[in-house]
């Protein structure tokens, strides 16, 4: 069987037909298959150009995860086509229970360190990758009520697509979940922000904890892009991490095998393909805070962080933060995801740009199927309005 191909931009982009679109193929393999060379080479090529970028759904990230999470390899890969060439890729779940619920469904798969659940989609193709995706759907929905798609971003592209895509074939869809997570835009430099959404109150109280802590030893700002020093790195970062209060609530990811393999493999996979960013706030050459960054230009994705508790009273999360704002003078990144839960008691208050993120569901099979499913999305809607979720 041949393997998909992907080229440049341009090229991909002239693929497309002129009126009715361009002709997708969908290929369904188990996920193991997926770790071919050929096929690591067109994954990683659209990952570098997708329409929006997700760094949870890249080669480095998703394929650690999958053999932690995923050793039945139940998990199959859609891999949509024109010709030869890799257009979209979707890691898909067949659910036996939908939030407790024993209601079988397809779903984007997702787990909890998963913190964008945006498919991989070459730009121009959003129409005709979900036009693709439902209608192999349709075909292959098994007992699957729907389609469940999760951490999906509510203002960009590929939502627009989906909604249009949706109202053309008159499917039911209805958005079942809604949140909003700091995010930090590009338009101002680090100084002009740090002054715009913090009280001066609040900068006097941050210089003079970086004054008192500096009393106390060296103090350094360390950033770096490669690969020097990471395994060391990554065991101080898990250690301070168990030190504080995950440690005590059994939530670090240093006592669960899984995360910890997981956390391990993906910033070694990420510094390779060149997507991490690493920023320390030492003390003395230790660290005392500590924040890994992926670089998926144009946007970034804040994607853990750790501090020292026994300097809490110096603040260090947040002086690693503000000191984070220099992503805003990086001419290649124009936001930056925190990947922080909605409502964050820190970072919503230097982070004043939000991300609305949503989970949709959508009919899927025939008349009956896609009618019974309608049924089933205004009881929810009507149980769990959205509105009040926002």
């Amino acid at each position: 069987m041949p393997e998909p191909r992907l080229a440049s931009a341009p090229v991909a982009a002239a693929v497309t037909a002129p009126i009715s679109g361009p002709v997708v193929t969908v290929r369904a393999l188990d996920w193991p298959c997926c770790t071919a060379p050929s096929v690591l080479h067109s994954w990683n090529a659209l990952a570098l150009y997708a329409v929006e970028p997700n760094p949870f759904h890249e080669s480095w990230y998703l394929l650690p995860a999958l053999r932690a999470l995923d050793p039945q390899e139940s998990v199959r890969f859609l891999l949509f086509e024109v010709g030869d060439v890799l257009v979209g890729m979707f890691p898909l779940a067949r659910e036996q229970r939908y939030y407790g619920r024993r209601i079988a469904n397809l779903a984007g798969w997702t787990h909890p360190n998963c913190f964008l659940g945006a498919p991989l989609v070459a730009p121009g193709f959003e129409r005709a990758f979900w036009r693709s995706l439902l209608d192999w759907a349709d075909r292959k929905a098994g007992k699957g009520l729907f389609l469940h798609l999760s951490g999906l971003p509510l203002n960009g592209p590929l939502h627009q697509a989906l909604s249009d895509v949706v109202a053309e074939t008159d499917r039911p869809a209805g958005l079942v979940y809604r949140e909003e997570r700091a995010m930090l835009a590009a338009g101002k430099t680090p100084e002009e922000y740090f002054t715009a959404t913090l009280s001066g109150k609040k900068r006097k109280e941050l210089r003079r904890q970086l004054t008192r802590l500096s009393e106390d030893g060296q103090v350094n700002f360390i950033r770096k892009a490669d690969s020097d020093g990471l395994s060391e790195w990554i065991d101080h970062f898990l250690a301070l991490e168990a030190s504080g209060w995950k440690g005590e609530a059994g939530s670090a990811l240093s006592q669960q095998g899984t995360t910890e393999s997981l956390f391990r493999q993906c910033l070694e996979g990420a510094a390779a393909h060149g997507r991490l960013e690493r920023l320390s706030l030492t003390l003395d050459g230790r660290p005392i805070a500590m924040l890994a960054n992926f670089i998926t230009a144009p946007g970034a994705f804040s994607f853990r962080t750790t501090y020292d508790e026994a300097y809490a009273r110096f603040s260090p999360g947040v002086l690693l933060q503000c000191e984070n704002l220099l992503m805003l003078d990086r001419a290649d990144i124009a936001w930056t995801d925190s990947c922080a839960a909605q409502g964050h008691p820190m970072i919503d208050h230097i982070w004043r740009e939000r991300r609305a993120l949503g989970r949709i569901s959508v009919g899927i099979g025939g008349k009956l199927r896609r009618g019974l499913f309608a049924r089933l999305l205004k009881i929810e809607q009507g149980r769990n309005p959205v509105e009040s979720r926002k």
